[in-house]
């Protein structure tokens, strides 16, 4: 497999000729930094070992590129890959907690995955422990999953915490997929702890991190074998227990692996959003992608909503303001073109609300008013559900949209914020909190319609743009 990028993303972030894949990102003073994986794909997915990258921004606009600094090891070292990791700041120095993985050990039925650690002077250059961690997988653990360290400074008990993701015996059908954790009060001496949370619902965890807003602890993790996507869990206490939310993920299956950072003002989701296998609508998702932020903030129930960040709607200029639109209709769907020639870059924004008779409505994009294909968006109220769907899939089906859905909780008469980002052929669209990423690759045309079904909907302060300016 020799596949190339469609072309240099505008938008969101990716490198040239590479694809993103875990991010480990940390902020300070308005400033994130962008730990990350790059996938050549060479071979394939994850098939060439890479280090961490690193590239830095203010507004998720600009990058500051600085290639691979924490490198990786050689073919008979622990870190032959760098798996992903954290990266805090304590006692005066940067410190990164990090996976070695070497695919050698694991065909010869060594273990495979590790922990290991490295510190930093100014988040560029990396001097890995010569006494490494090495904190390997305990006893009845599988030491083939042992992976994505997480620290933070517990100040309650005065001594940091790290989790993990892990998962019991050797059957990876098993759903024993578990957090573990260790103590430590120096960042040397670590002590196993056991298990930190086992819920019994997954066959591995990835990607966890603890946060606090408020009163209240957030746990984010990825998991893949039940619905691949990114949930949380809430709590009062580092203990738990761990309040499942009624909408417990931030998007649908095409966003991945994703962690947080504060930078003093602002909390913001680092996911990937994946790629298909042979660029292809009707196929599976690959490891990798383009990175695409969202920014988190709490509810007044404190749970947690995204929204776009506000850096990327802004650098679209010259945004064409359009009449406020209603669409009516008794028992049939309305349809309505806004946008005849959207480009492949561009941004949409309206207001919304609807009567209580409405079934749903919906927002296709790269529609061929000829054939009447597009992608489309569809709010279904009766169902309460959000999904993205190629609309007409005639002959059934056109798409694995498998994933692609997200709850919804909408009420007639009450005035929402809609929002539209695509770059090329990923779709991002964002509604009182609720995200939904796709990546799409068949362009059917290029207006941008909007329908609804058994009652009316009305559209205020429209605006579109396709000016991106960087």
């Amino acid at each position: 497999m020799d596949l190339k990028p469609t072309n240099n993303q505008q938008i969101y972030y990716q490198p040239k000729d590479v694809w993103v894949g875990d991010i480990m990102p940390y902020a300070q003073d308005s400033k994130f930094y962008i730990y990350h994986q790059r996938d050549k794909r060479i071979h394939g997915p994850i098939t060439d070992p890479f280090g961490w990258s690193l590239a830095t921004t203010t507004d998720f606009v600009h990058y500051d590129d600085y290639g691979e600094v924490l490198k990786r090891g050689s073919d008979q070292d622990w870190d032959q890959f760098v798996y992903a990791g954290s990266v805090f700041e304590a006692n005066g120095k940067i410190h990164a907690f990090y996976t070695g993985f070497n695919k050698e050990f694991l065909k010869e039925g060594k273990t495979s995955q590790i922990l290991l650690h490295a510190t930093s002077n100014d988040f560029i250059h990396w001097t890995k422990s010569k006494n490494a961690l090495k904190l390997e997988p305990q006893p009845s653990y599988d030491n083939r999953n042992w992976r994505d360290p997480s620290v933070i400074w517990d100040d309650t008990k005065k001594e940091y915490l790290l989790i993990l993701g892990a998962r019991k015996g050797q059957d990876k059908h098993k759903l024993t997929g578990r957090l573990v954790k260790y103590t430590s009060k120096d960042l040397e001496n670590w002590q196993f702890e056991g298990d930190f949370w086992a819920p019994n619902l997954y066959t591995m965890f990835e990607m966890p991190q603890l946060f606090k807003m408020g009163d209240w602890w957030y746990l984010v993790y990825s998991e893949y074998s039940v619905k691949n996507k990114v949930f949380y869990r809430m709590s009062k206490s580092l203990n738990g227990p761990w309040v499942k939310p009624k909408d417990e993920a931030f998007d649908g299956r095409a966003y991945y692996a994703a962690r947080t950072a504060f930078d003093g003002k602002r909390r913001v989701l680092f996911g990937w959003v994946p790629t298909k296998v042979g660029l292809n609508d009707m196929n599976n998702y690959e490891w990798g992608g383009t990175f695409v932020p969202q920014e988190i903030y709490q509810r007044a129930d404190n749970t947690l909503g995204v929204r776009p960040v506000a850096e990327i709607c802004a650098a679209f200029a010259n945004k064409r303001e359009i009449p406020p639109q209603e669409l009516q209709t008794t028992d049939t769907l309305e349809e309505k073109e806004l946008i005849k020639d959207t480009g492949e870059h561009f941004y949409f924004h309206t207001k919304i609300s609807f009567s209580k008779s409405v079934s749903d409505f919906s927002i296709r994009l790269y529609r061929n008013p000829a054939t009447d294909e597009s992608y489309e968006f569809r709010f279904n109220l009766d169902e309460s559900c959000l999904t993205l769907d190629k609309n007409p899939c005639y002959r059934w089906y056109q798409m694995m949209s498998k994933g692609l859905n997200r709850p919804i909780d909408l009420k007639a008469g009450k005035e929402y914020d809609l929002k539209v980002i695509v770059d090329d052929n990923i779709l991002t669209i964002y509604l009182d909190g609720t995200a939904l990423n796709a990546r799409v690759y068949h362009k059917f045309g290029h207006t941008l319609s909007v329908t609804v079904t058994n009652g009316t909907l009305q559209l205020d302060q429209i605006e579109f743009s396709n000016d991106y300016r960087k």
